[in-house]
């Protein structure tokens, strides 16, 4: 078995280490055709990655021109400790208010605990400015070095 294969993390660790709360690095094509990357917090919608951001962002300038978008989820300190997933795809600006609150509340709950009351009136303020991107996959690239046992 080949290097890459044997760190290649299966469909039911993609879901898991994605379901974890991490930080999705995002690169869109700028004007020049140049990657714009920044570092976004993320949810799901309707069972594929998304994240919200401002509708007169750079990124989504560059996604309403041109919708490919390469995401980058990884985590670990040490070599032996590696693990991450590229998202390959094509990436959808949702307008519609109610979805971009729908995406606003699941990235509060992921990383700042339960949506309490008094917070829904809060993510539909922030998100009148706001647009919803969900990924659509179409390639996925996986590496866990856990899988190696301390071998290199």
């Amino acid at each position: 078995m080949s290097r890459r294969e044997q760190i290649r993390m299966t469909p039911d660790e993609v879901d898991a280490f994605l379901a974890q709360r991490h930080t999705m690095s995002v690169a869109t094509i700028g004007p020049d055709g140049r990657p714009h990357l920044v570092a976004m917090w993320y949810g799901f919608l309707d069972g594929a990655p998304a994240f919200w951001t401002y509708a007169k962002s750079q990124k989504v300038l560059n996604l309403r021109r041109d919708p490919r978008i390469t995401c980058l989820v990884e985590d670990g300190q040490t070599y032996d400790a590696l693990r991450g997933v590229e998202l390959v795809g094509t990436a959808e600006v949702i307008d519609d208010p109610d979805r971009v609150v729908e995406v606003g509340a699941e990235i509060h709950r992921r990383y700042n605990g339960p949506l309490t009351d008094d917070m829904l009136p809060v993510i539909r303020q922030v998100g009148r400015k706001r647009v919803a991107v969900r990924i659509d996959v179409e390639r996925t690239v996986t590496w866990d070095h856990t899988k190696l046992g301390g071998a290199y």
